[in-house]
């Protein structure tokens, strides 16, 4: 009788190379919250149907599209004619494009042919917090006034909002802003409420402050982004910014809870790793920190899921 065969070793791949393609996608059944693609004003590695066409061969569940200077409602519509097998969502960026705090454009955008724009974000580069801190310009959008209080347009966005259940970001305002503008959002009914990229350093929301806003009934957005910039970046653009380190954003989800976090890329930009392949780098890197499957569906899935669509 001849020796029994012992089984063959896993191969990962060859060293120094990149391993296959794993047999089922990391990804799959998850949404990304952030993401950015042509046309656009900024460098972009993709276009619409390229990211949507990435998301849905990776079995992903949905995309939500991003652009700072023109609504995504519209483009989120076309993107669902053009790629089966992934939902797309859109929305409108409170820029000085469309008018600043402009309840009017929100209005226009939600009515959009589809119902796909669902989300609203506050000022990202034009937004007074923003501008004072990179030195941009000497003013900027405001949504509070200088007590801090919130402002009558941004309690008007609020309020359309609310009607139309409208999922309300936080953009690049301060962490004390968006503690002011989550307290705001509840008065008017709002229900969706989203803390924009609240590790990187335009907004450097504390841990206490992420609990503070997680009572307020909002979520956190965890961006892959956070973990390619910083002095070391190879892109010039991006080394201006603190990196993120995956440590850091595990024990914020252990301290905080997953349940009050939602998982984006803000990924598309030139040079960088596509929304597709950031997530995936993003949730594996999450895993190795010890972030379990059931956190990762519930903050890549469950809790976007509801925003969204619920």
């Amino acid at each position: 009788m001849s020796p029994a065969r012992e089984a063959p070793a896993a191969t990962p791949g060859v060293r120094g190379y990149s391993p296959p393609p794993p047999p089922v996608s990391p990804i799959r059944g998850l949404i990304d919250f952030h993401t950015h693609a042509a046309p656009d004003v900024f460098g972009r590695a993709v276009d619409d149907d390229e990211l949507a066409s990435q998301a849905a061969a990776r079995q992903m569940e949905a995309v939500v599209f991003k652009n700072h200077v023109a609504l995504t409602a519209d483009r989120a519509w076309l993107a669902r004619k053009h790629v089966p097998g992934v939902k797309i969502f859109g929305g409108i960026v409170l820029n000085g494009a469309v008018g600043g705090i402009n309840s009017r454009a929100v209005e226009w955008m939600w009515r959009m042919q589809g119902g796909h724009g669902r989300v609203v974000w506050f000022p990202t580069f034009d937004a007074d917090h923003h501008v004072r801190r990179a030195g941009t310009a000497p003013a900027g959008i405001r949504v509070v006034d200088e007590r801090g209080a919130v402002l009558p347009a941004t309690r008007e966005v609020l309020k359309v909002c609310a009607t139309q259940r409208l999922v309300v970001h936080t953009g690049h305002s301060s962490a004390e802003q968006a503690l002011a503008i989550i307290a705001a959002a509840r008065e008017e009914g709002c229900d969706r409420i989203v803390v924009t990229h609240a590790q990187f350093d335009v907004v450097g929301m504390s841990e206490a402050q992420m609990k503070e806003a997680a009572a307020m009934g909002a979520k956190m957005e965890l961006c892959a982004l956070g973990i390619l910039v910083g002095p070391e970046a190879p892109l010039e653009w991006m080394r201006h910014s603190k990196r993120v380190p995956l440590a850091e954003t595990a024990a914020r989800i252990r301290s905080v809870g997953a349940q009050h976090f939602v998982l984006g890329t803000d990924l598309g930009q030139t040079g960088n790793p596509t929304p597709a392949d950031g997530l995936q780098m993003f949730v594996t890197g999450l895993a190795a920190e010890g972030i379990n499957r059931e956190q990762i569906q519930t903050m890549g899935c469950q809790i976007p899921g509801a925003l969204l669509m619920g």
